[in-house]
C-alpha cells in the first residue's frame, strides 16, 4: 500500500497492535449456546462443488480457498472475525509476516517472517521458505517455477523487479513502480493466492503433484481426500496462534442444492453453504441458523468484444437494460441477493451505485437495438457453469436472463459446463459464437476492476476473457495503482467504475449475501465481508 509518511507510521502501529493482540488473545466466538466454547468434534460442511487441487497458488475458485485457506496462510490477512454488518470491508492483520514497511518512494515491501512457526511437515519457516514460494509464482529462471501458479496470480507479482533477504527472517520485494494495491492483494484467494506451501514438499512431489500432499503453515493441516466424496483436514497441534476449538472438518462436495439440504436435514453435515433460496425460509423455521453477510461478490457477464454484435456499445447497453435485476434478486433468488449496480461490490471502498445504468427498462433497450441496427433482436450464446463457488444457481439464473431477453428479440442459447472444467474453458478466453461468459467474483480491492478489465491481462494471458480493451480506461487505473495515499486511489477506482458502466463492459447481475445455513450445534461462525471465511472461531455444542 502506497502511504505517505505520516500514514504509514499510522498503519505501522496499528499493525503492531494487531500483532500483539493475535498473539495473545483467543478467539471471539459468540453463540446462543451456555457455558464457553468448548474444543473437540468434527464439524462436517456440504460444499457446493469439487474442490481445485490443494495448491493455493494454482487453485482457482473460492470454494477451492475457503478449504486450502485453512491449511495456509499469506504473509498479510484479514481479519474475518468480525461481520459484515461491523466491518465493510475486512482490515488488514499481520499474517506469515509480523509487520512490514514501504520505502518513501512506494516501490521496496520489507517483510518481517514470523518465528519459530514450522510447517506441518516440520520444517522451519523463514526468509528463505518465502522467497521459494515468491520464485515459484514468478522467476522464470527458478528451478521450481510453475507456470499455473504464475498464471493464476499474475495480477499480484507483475510489478515485482527483485527479491532480497538482507537476514533469514526478513525479505524485501521491489517493485518496478508503486502499487498501492499490493499489500490487500497478498491477502486475497480465488484466482490462485499467494499461500506459503512447505518448500520441501514441492521438492519432494513436484509442481504438479504437490497438491495431492497439501503441507502449510496454517490452523489445520491435511489428512486425507477422496474426490468427489470429502477433503478432510485435522487441528495443528503445533499452529503458531491460537488453536481451534475442532478436531476436524470434513468438505464434503455436494453439487446438487437439494442434496445439500437433505444430507443437513439427516444430520449428516452440520452445515452448507448455498441452499437452494426457496428453502431458506423453511430451514430456519426447522430450527437451523441462516448465517449471511456482504462479501465483495459480483456475478457477472464479461462480453465478447471479439463479437461483431456485442462490439456494439448500443447492444451492450440494450443488454444490461432488458436484464431485470431486482426481479432476479426477489422472485427467483428470494432476496438472498441483492440486485447490483456497480461493476464493484458493495464490499469494496470505490462502489458507485448505477440504477440508471443498470435499473430495468425493456422499452429503452428495444429502442437501442434498433438503434444499433437490430430491431428484430439477434441470436447469441452464453457461457455459464452448471455449480461452482459464487455461482449460486447458475443455470435457473442464466434461464432467467435468457427469458427476459427474449422480450427485447435476443434469443439465446445456453452452454454450461461442471465448475472445475469451466473454469479451464472460462480462462481460455471468449471463443467465437459466444456473447458473454458468466463468472462470479470481487475482491476488497477494487484492483479486482484492473484484473478483469486491463488490456494487458486478456485471456488467455490473464483473466480478462472478454478481451476489452480501452486506452482511457487503462490510463486512469494506472494512476490509481501508482497513487501515494489510498483516498487518491479510491477516487482513481470511482472513475474508472464510471468508465467501464459507461462503456457497458461488463454486465453485473447481483451480489450475493452468501447464506450459509448451520445446525443448532455450530456456534463461532462469522459471515465477515469476504468469500471466505476462518474455522479457528467456531465450535459444536
Amino acid at each position: 500500500m502506497v502511504l505517505s509518511g505520516r500514514r504509514f507510521r499510522q498503519l505501522f502501529a496499528v499493525v503492531i497492535a494487531l500483532a500483539l493482540l493475535a498473539a495473545c488473545g483467543g478467539p471471539s466466538a459468540s453463540s446462543g449456546a451456555s457455558g464457553p466454547p468448548r474444543s473437540g468434534g468434527t464439524l462436517a460442511i456440504g460444499i457446493e462443488s469439487e474442490v481445485d487441487v490443494l495448491d493455493p497458488q494454482r487453485a482457482g475458485g473460492w470454494v477451492s480457498w475457503r478449504v486450502n485457506r485453512q491449511m495456509f496462510e499469506p504473509l498479510v490477512d484479514e481479519d474475518l472475525t468480525k461481520p459484515s454488518a461491523e466491518t465493510a470491508v475486512p482490515a488488514l492483520r499481520p499474517g506469515l509476516a509480523t509487520s512490514w514497511e514501504l520505502s518513501p518512494d512506494g516501490t521496496v515491501y520489507t517483510f518481517h517472517i514470523r518465528p519459530n512457526v514450522k510447517f506441518h511437515d516440520g520444517t522451519p519457516l523463514d526468509a528463505a521458505a518465502v522467497e521459494f514460494n515468491v520464485r515459484r509464482m514468478w522467476d522464470k529462471s527458478f528451478q521450481y517455477y510453475d507456470a499455473k501458479a504464475a498464471g493464476q496470480t499474475t495480477f499480484v507479482w507483475q510489478q515485482l523487479k527483485s527479491i532480497a533477504t538482507p537476514d533469514p527472517m526478513t525479505i524485501q520485494l521491489t517493485m518496478k513502480q508503486a502499487f498501492e494495491p499490493f499489500v490487500r492483494l497478498l491477502s486475497q484467494g480465488g484466482s490462485g493466492s499467494t499461500g506459503i506451501m512447505s518448500p520441501a514438499s514441492i521438492k519432494q512431489y513436484g509442481n504438479d503433484n504437490v497438491g495431492e500432499h497439501p503441507v502449510g503453515t496454517g490452523p489445520f493441516k491435511f489428512v486425507d481426500r477422496v474426490r468427489g466424496q470429502r477433503i478432510t483436514l485435522a487441528r495443528n497441534d503445533d499452529y503458531w496462534g491460537t488453536k481451534p476449538y475442532l478436531d476436524k472438518v470434513v468438505f464434503r462436495p455436494l453439487p446438487d442444492p437439494s442434496s445439500r439440504v437433505a444430507s443437513l436435514r439427516a444430520n449428516e453435515v452440520d452445515m452448507i453453504a448455498v441452499p437452494p433460496p426457496d428453502s431458506v425460509a423453511s430451514l430456519q423455521q426447522s430450527g437451523f441458523q441462516v448465517s449471511e453477510g456482504a462479501p465483495p461478490h459480483v456475478w457477472f457477464l464479461s462480453f465478447n468484444f471479439t463479437d461483431p454484435i456485442m462490439k456494439n456499445k448500443l447492444v451492450r447497453q440494450a443488454i444490461n437494460l432488458a436484464i431485470d435485476r431486482q426481479g432476479m434478486a426477489t422472485n427467483l433468488l428470494k432476496d438472498t441477493v441483492k440486485p447490483a449496480y456497480d461493476v464493484q461490490a458493495p464490499a469494496n471502498a470505490a462502489y458507485v451505485a448505477n440504477t440508471e445504468a443498470y435499473g430495468y427498462n425493456p422499452d429503452k433497450a428495444k429502442q437501442l437495438l434498433a438503434q444499433a441496427g437490430y430491431p428484430n433482436g439477434f441470436s447469441t450464446t452464453m457461457m455459464t457453469s452448471v455449480d461452482g463457488s459464487g455461482q449460486i444457481i447458475p443455470v435457473p439464473m442464466a434461464e432467467y436472463i435468457q427469458q427476459n431477453l427474449a422480450k427485447v428479440g435476443i434469443q439465446i442459447q445456453l452452454q454450461t459446463t461442471e465448475w472445475i472444467s469451466y473454469l479451464t474453458k472460462w480462462a481460455q478466453g471468449t471463443p467465437t459464437g459466444v456473447g458473454w461468459a458468466q463468472q462470479s467474483w470481487g475482491m476488497t480491492t477494487p484492483y479486482w476492476l484492473y484484473i478483469v478489465t486491463s488490456s494487458s491481462l486478456k485471456a488467455p494471458n490473464g483473466p480478462n476473457v472478454g478481451g476489452y480493451s480501452n486506452p482511457q480506461l487503462d490510463q486512469v487505473m494506472q494512476q490509481a495503482i501508482t497513487a501515494t495515499t489510498e483516498a487518491a486511489a479510491v477516487e482513481k477506482w470511482k472513475e474508472a467504475n464510471r468508465i467501464v458502466t459507461d462503456d457497458a463492459a461488463i454486465a453485473p447481475i447481483v451480489n450475493d449475501k452468501a447464506p450459509y445455513i448451520l445446525s443448532s450445534k455450530v456456534h463461532g461462525f462469522v459471515s465477515a465481508s469476504e468469500e471466505w471465511y476462518d474455522l479457528n472461531t467456531v465450535w459444536l455444542s
